[in-house]
């Protein structure tokens, strides 16, 4: 806290696919068993693995030939990848090449069973995932082992309603099972609670723009642990942090 200026800490080498190289990486995530950044390198299909350890240049290859976007990991260390070009989610252990579908995986539509581009993902203790459905305007929720999804955000088609969606994103379950989510293209954050049939606007909403209340496009959220929420603010180039109740 307090610094103005950031250390990188992966890539930064210009835009390539050498191992010192990332290519519009899209998400990454802290494996603390390995001190290491676990990264959704996009452009480069595949996923790769950096060390945070001082002296790192390069990375490593875990998965390649994935078109990943969103990355989450459950208490187990299994790792879990949303597949944008195949409309799935898989899990796989580190080191695992093919891993195991978990959701999606029936071609691109609106069909409970199906996906259509997901992008974020987040994994409660349960092993259920939540899969940010981008371009079905929905949230949708898997049971470990389920066949098929229950929309828990959206679904209502495209629209700026408090029952409706447009291109969801970012996402974060709390322990209540409370859904925050990046809405895209109406450019808020909302909030689901469990079972609800609509959201509320938590920031944003004031339309498009460049104000302190306002987003551009609006597509990763995170929480620290005192409740703040940072929200990566897209087309503004910055990233948000707000005190939310």
């Amino acid at each position: 806290m307090g610094d103005t200026n950031g250390q990188v800490v992966a890539g930064g080498n210009g835009q390539g696919n050498r191992l010192d190289q990332l290519n519009y990486p899209t998400d990454v995530l802290i494996d603390k068993e390995t001190d290491s950044l676990i990264i959704c390198d996009n452009w480069n299909r595949r996923v790769v693995r950096w060390s945070r350890r001082s002296g790192t240049t390069q990375g490593e290859i875990l998965i390649s030939n994935i078109r990943c976007w969103g990355l989450a990991m459950d208490d187990q260390r299994y790792l879990y990848i949303s597949v944008t070009n195949k409309d799935e989610v898989r899990r796989y252990q580190i080191g695992d090449k093919n891993g195991t579908l978990v959701a999606g995986g029936n071609g691109e539509d609106t069909g409970l069973n199906q996906l259509n581009t997901p992008t974020y993902i987040f994994v409660d203790q349960q092993q259920t995932v939540y899969v940010s459905d981008r371009d079905n305007h929905r949230v949708t929720k898997w049971n470990k082992g389920a066949k098929e999804g229950v929309v828990v955000a959206g679904g209502q088609g495209e629209g700026n309603c408090l029952t409706q969606l447009s291109h969801p994103q970012g996402l974060f379950v709390d322990t209540f099972g409370t859904i925050y989510v990046a809405d895209s293209e109406n450019n808020r954050v909302m909030r689901w609670p469990k079972g609800a049939k609509q959201g509320t606007v938590v920031v944003g909403g004031n339309g498009r723009g460049e104000g302190a209340n306002q987003f551009k496009v609006p597509i990763g959220l995170s929480f620290d642990r005192h409740d703040n929420l940072y929200v990566v603010d897209w087309g503004n180039n910055r990233v948000q942090r707000f005190s939310i109740e």
